[in-house]
């Protein structure tokens, strides 16, 4: 930021929500609403006039919606969104096609009107309007052309053997949904687990499994509580549980947890990669009661994404030092390069990797 406030116009056709928005977002030195518009006609006038810096988007509007406007703006004329979303499943689908058309967020509206919910809904919006202005939209390859074609899938020879329990985790947050996708689809049907830890609602972690599901080789599922942990798939964190890696008597298992928030999220990526770092370590003591050489960190590769905040960060040293293979997107591919640069500075990092390198990286750790 350059030390003036970020600019922001409010689009959406609630007098009361444009109204509660300004309050909120011009409580924030920081931030200062320089316009409103009911409906995207009017944001398109408004935007040629005020040079904003962050959008903030309902998706339901008469006129046109949201994510019709959405898809003409981010062809003419990107911006950083934030869009205004339903928190129920029926409003999933919505939201994550914004995301996919180049949103940077988007904020939930809250489901009840009791003060704890306002006040975290407007700590949230606020949080995410600032981090929006300095998100990287030039990182995302469906801002420029809305139509790419799905990313190529990468193939793995025949006589290649996956190594023996070889397990992928991976964190996100801000711009993650996109980044996991652009990693999921390319992976061939024969691709080591992944277990995924994304900063995402309860009720669009479904939605969001499905969605990946319906674009990939693997199987794409969210995870459910004592599931084996079986190579072609990938599981996704449900947004009301940490997911958690653990070992059964018949092999890695997916484990569920409503324990409390850890780094403000649950699910968090902190979770799972010390979850990562337990399974490594008992792993290791066992080998060495038996005499066994191998490291259990050699065959285990831990992935850290797009995201606001530092979530992870400080995990992903942990997995480094216990001899997993740790992965950092870099940050020109990044939407936001909050918890992977701060992994980066902690020295957490094996690589530093573009996004479209990722997925050819963690194929190539896992296969003899």
């Amino acid at each position: 930021m350059n030390g003036s406030p970020v600019k922001v116009l409010i689009v959406d056709d609630s007098a009361l929500v444009r109204a509660v928005l300004q309050e909120v977002l011009n409580a924030d030195p920081r931030l200062r609403v320089v316009g409103s518009a009911a409906d995207p006609y009017e944001a398109r006038e408004l935007i040629k006039r005020l040079h904003p810096d962050v959008l903030t988007l309902d998706i339901e509007m008469p006129r046109m919606n949201g994510i019709a406007f959405l898809k003409n703006l981010m062809r003419l004329r990107p911006l950083p969104v934030v869009m205004i979303s339903t928190l129920t499943q029926q409003g999933a689908p919505q939201t994550l096609e914004a995301l996919e058309l180049g949103a940077v967020d988007f904020v939930a509206k809250p489901i009840n009107d009791d003060a704890g919910s306002l006040d975290r809904y407007s700590a949230e919006i606020v949080e995410k309007v600032y981090a929006a202005a300095s998100a990287n939209i030039a990182s995302q390859p469906y801002s420029s052309t809305i139509d790419k074609a799905r990313p190529l899938r990468l193939t793995v020879a025949e006589y290649k053997t996956l190594k023996p329990d070889f397990v992928c985790v991976v964190g996100a947050s801000t711009g993650g949904t996109e980044a996991i996708k652009e990693l999921v689809v390319r992976l061939p049907e024969n691709s080591p687990p992944i277990l995924v830890a994304q900063h995402i609602p309860a009720e669009f972690s479904a939605s969001f499994a499905r969605r990946l599901d319906g674009l990939s080789a693997v199987k794409v599922v969210e995870a459910s509580d004592g599931e084996p942990v079986q190579p072609g798939s990938v599981y996704i964190a449900p947004g009301h549980s940490h997911l958690r890696l653990d070992r059964s008597t018949h092999g890695l298992v997916c484990r569920l947890g409503r324990d409390a928030e850890i780094n403000r999220h649950r699910p968090s990526v902190e979770a799972l990669f010390d979850s990562l770092v337990t399974v490594t370590a008992q792993a290791n003591k066992l080998n060495l009661a038996t005499n066994t050489s191998a490291n259990i960190g050699a065959n285990a590769i831990a992935v850290l994404l797009t995201g606001m905040g530092k979530d992870g960060a400080e995990a992903l040293l942990r997995l480094h030092r216990a001899g997993v293979v740790t992965v950092v997107q870099d940050e020109s591919s990044s939407v936001v390069w909050g918890m992977p640069g701060a992994a980066v500075k902690l020295g957490a990092a094996s690589k530093v990797l573009a996004l479209d390198k990722i997925s050819r990286y963690i194929l190539a750790e896992a296969f003899f």
